[in-house]
């Protein structure tokens, strides 16, 4: 005699010890016939030890017996509702797979105690209901003359131990729902008891075994997928939460942003390798809009790395599969698509601060103007000072002209001994005119006097410091000559090198 449990995790054959404990043979295979265990989840699996099911509460406080269930419309007392636990002598808990009916009562002592860890707890005799529990471990001795052995698992072990390997809460009850979803008979040797009524299809559960529903078993609470896809997922969640961050803060105009695709950066630049050069190389893949070598601040030397925008996705492209690894004034460049978005966000940030004033404020308010090429051949007659930058800010560029200016009147005009003989005839202009003009007051008149006595002493230390500082200048401009000869040589290097591989 033997009946079949469908899980949620599979299938599993008990059979049934009914020569040895017929009642409780009866009981099990009446209430599996009925569908009394279908929806009931395994509400206790201790690992190495047992799981335990057959509460429709999940509580490991319910259940009744067959003749409860029958009674259940009338008045009953706790006989019906339970049966005497039927303990053999000659039925132990040697192996895995023992199936015993757990006790919703016992005396004191150890069975008490037992007792409490499987769930029963009631009147002073042992008694059954409907829970059972299927032992996951071998010579579990103490177990013996305390529970009602009616069965061994004849199939389905390794379902067993998928449940047994679940993952449990500190009351041993799973977090993932495990639960028998069909019971079928497939040989009942006793007569039915009288008003018996076997359903044709199996119950829907109710509501109550509805709210015992934790995590449903068709969800999963493990990845499937592989280590590396894992680890792809994890990055992408942490960029999209570091993204959110920097959105929130004003650091990006929109954490979905991309960087431009367009866009190339070189970078392991020579220091003397200028934008001009670059374009120069890079044009043979197409309209380059705008190219930039990235320079300090401060000091205005190269940082030996560059931003190249081409008008076409496919030319950017084939740019990047051809330059990489090639040698430019004796550098081997490293090639890579940008992925900077500082120029999106330097346009969305004019934008809103304009936004923020409300007086339609723009990039021209700013002295910014965005640039879409990289030469314009238009402006560059108005424009002296204008350099190819992806921002331009004309304060700055009219200062360097302004700088520019005032070299070259150093250049072409006075020179600083000139100058210094210019000041000084001025400065005896203003003292001969002082004398004339010499105020009432004396007091007043002999300390200027002092001051001018006390500048005129200090003088020659002053004509000292403009003679170093008029050498410096001389120095400087020579560097500046040297730098130009400089440029100007490897542009003629970069002309031949062209000419020769076009030859």
């Amino acid at each position: 005699m033997s009946v079949l449990l469908e899980t949620s995790v599979g299938d599993v054959v008990i059979d049934l010890y009914t020569k040895e404990t017929p009642e409780t043979c009866l009981n099990f295979l009446k209430l599996c016939k009925v569908k009394y265990y279908n929806f009931c989840c395994f509400h206790n699996v201790q690992r190495d030890f047992m799981i335990q099911t057959g509460d429709p509460t999940a509580t490991g406080q319910g259940g009744e017996s067959i003749y409860g269930l029958l009674d259940k419309n009338s008045s009953f007392d706790s006989k019906k509702k339970y049966l005497p636990a039927e303990i053999h002598p000659k039925l132990k808990h040697k192996s895995k797979g023992t199936v015993s009916m757990a006790i919703a009562g016992a005396s004191s002592g150890s069975n008490q105690d037992m007792n409490s860890l499987l769930g029963s707890s009631g009147n002073s005799a042992g008694v059954i209901g409907s829970q059972f529990f299927i032992t996951m471990a071998d010579n579990l001795d103490y177990l013996d003359g305390r529970y009602t052995i009616f069965g061994k698992v004849a199939e389905g072990m390794e379902v067993l131990e998928k449940i047994n390997s679940t993952y449990t809460d500190s009351q041993f009850r799973p977090f993932k729902d495990i639960r028998i979803k069909h019971t079928i008979v497939l040989e009942d040797p006793f007569p039915d008891p009288k008003g018996l009524e076997v359903p044709d299809e199996s119950p829907l559960p109710t509501q109550a075994m509805l709210d015992t529903v934790r995590i449903g078993d068709d969800e999963e609470i493990e990845s499937i997928l592989p280590p590396e896809e894992e680890d792809r997922i994890r990055r992408q969640k942490e960029a999209q939460a570091r993204a959110l961050t920097l959105e929130m803060v004003g650091d990006l105009p929109f954490a979905e942003i991309k960087p431009p695709e367009n866009v190339l950066f070189v970078a392991q630049l020579n220091p003397l390798t200028r934008s001009e050069d670059l374009e120069l190389i890079f044009s043979r893949f197409g309209t380059i809009l705008s190219c930039e070598v990235i320079r300090d601040k401060k000091s205005g030397d190269s940082l030996c790395y560059a931003f190249i925008e081409f008008e076409k996705e496919e030319e950017c492209s084939e740019a990047y599969f051809k330059m990489n690894n090639v040698l430019i004034d004796d550098r081997r460049i490293h090639v890579d698509f940008s992925q900077s978005v500082s120029k999106l966000h330097k346009d969305w940030m004019v934008k809103r601060i304009g936004n923020k004033r409300g007086d339609g404020v723009g990039a021209e308010d700013l002295n910014l103007e965005q640039r879409s090429r990289y030469r314009d051949n238009s402006g560059s007659s108005s424009r002296p000072g204008q350099r190819y930058d992806y921002v331009f800010d004309d304060a700055k560029d009219s200062g360097r002209s302004n700088k520019g200016q005032s070299s070259r009147e150093d250049k072409g005009g006075h020179y600083p001994k000139e100058r210094e003989r210019n000041e000084g005839s001025s400065n005896t202009h203003s003292r001969s005119s002082s004398k004339i003009d010499r105020p009432a007051d004396s007091r007043s008149y002999h300390h200027r006097k002092s001051g001018r006595s006390r500048s005129r002493s200090a003088s020659p230390g002053g004509r000292k410091r403009t003679d170093d500082r008029g050498r410096d200048r001389e120095r400087e401009r020579e560097r500046e000559r040297d730098r130009d000869r400089d440029r100007d040589r490897d542009r003629d290097r970069h002309r031949d090198r062209r000419d020769d591989h076009r030859r």
